[in-house]
């Protein structure tokens, strides 16, 4: 489903690279590139065209969310930096993160939906994000020794 290019880093904790398919589409992919570190995960999030280098994407949005020690079933987050067509999916996206490891997490997205399938739909943008988080924390939990607080 996803494949998968170390980068290398002069950390010993190094970044992991992935792409899938976006849904419903044949020609655009999403591309992540997830560190986990002890201490918090940052994760980057973007779309592009197979064979396409031409154009660069957006920034997107960046997010900083971090779990509730008072309330484990909340998260608390704070926009970095905005980009309205990405802000939301980023926010959700950060607190699941969050609340499921139990770690501080950082997420930059500038995820397009517009050429998936039927156009960036809603039902669209929700099989992504889907998506994106089975991937993520199945590199979590490989990454061993991870504690995930809450499978949902």
């Amino acid at each position: 489903m996803a494949t998968s290019t170390p980068v290398p880093s002069s950390s010993s904790t190094q970044p992991i690279c992935l792409s899938f398919p976006l849904p419903k589409s044949n020609d655009a992919r999403i591309h992540l590139q997830l560190t986990n570190q002890k201490s918090s995960i940052l994760l980057f999030l973007t779309t592009a065209m197979k064979g396409d280098t031409s154009t660069g994407a957006p920034l997107g949005s960046f997010v900083y969310a971090l779990p509730d020690r008072l309330n484990p079933g909340q998260c608390l987050s704070t926009p970095l930096f905005t980009y309205e067509s990405s802000l939301e999916f980023t926010t959700r996206l950060a607190k699941l993160l969050a609340r499921r490891t139990g770690k501080p997490v950082y997420v930059g997205n500038s995820i397009s939906f517009a050429s998936a399938g039927l156009g960036g739909t809603i039902e669209e943008e929700m099989e992504g994000f889907k998506m994106v988080v089975k991937v993520v924390m199945e590199e979590v939990e490989k990454a061993g020794g991870e504690k995930i607080v809450n499978g949902n």
